[in-house]
């Protein structure tokens, strides 16, 4: 017999976790209510104090466990927004941290933090780059670049006893010396 009910295993073990949360809550409450009731009568009955008085003090921790527990939601909310909000910043628990010591790209907004400025957005209007700084030998700071190769000289001599019909090959001799020039530029 087939039901509508579509609630697989997963959205069945996270209503019961919350049903367990929520009854612990309840539980909670309950103790804290019967220890202010049984306090305030044991509070009447050694103290000596009035009943008046001993009622005025239970009202007030009542009212005070009830806005405990009405607000409860509300500050369990914004203090899991605020745990998002400086976890993502910080890169705290739970949250990945991706190194760019060497560089990389930014796709997607992200916030970092700037210190003592505040927060920085990256990302916003697109791909980013993030380049490596470093000391020249100058003693400049700088975009770091990778090692790249010194400049190769190429000198070519062409002997030939017909001027004009090298001038006529002259691209075709020109484009071997480019594509000798690549291909040894790669194999480096």
């Amino acid at each position: 017999m087939a039901t509508d009910d579509t609630i697989g295993d997963g959205g069945l073990t996270q209503t019961l976790d919350t049903l367990a949360l929520r009854q612990r809550d309840l539980e909670i409450g309950a103790n804290s209510f019967a220890r202010a009731m049984s306090s305030a009568f044991a509070s009447a009955a050694t103290s000596g104090k009035q009943f008046d008085d001993i009622l005025k003090s239970l009202g007030l921790r009542l009212s005070d466990l009830a806005l405990k527990m009405a607000f409860k939601p509300l500050t369990q909310a914004l203090a899991g927004g605020f745990e998002k909000l400086l976890g993502g910043l910080a890169g705290g628990a739970g949250t990945a941290v991706t190194p760019f010591a060497t560089g990389g790209v930014i796709a997607a907004p992200s916030y970092f933090p700037l210190g003592s400025r505040g927060v920085g957005l990256v990302g916003e209007a697109g791909p980013e780059a993030i380049l490596p700084l470093a000391r020249g030998a100058d003693g400049k700071l700088g975009v770091a670049a990778g090692a790249s190769p010194a400049a190769a000289s190429i000198t070519v001599h062409i002997a030939t006893p017909d001027a004009e019909s090298f001038r006529r090959s002259e691209t075709y001799v020109s484009s071997l010396i480019a594509r000798a020039v690549a291909r040894g530029q790669r194999s480096l």
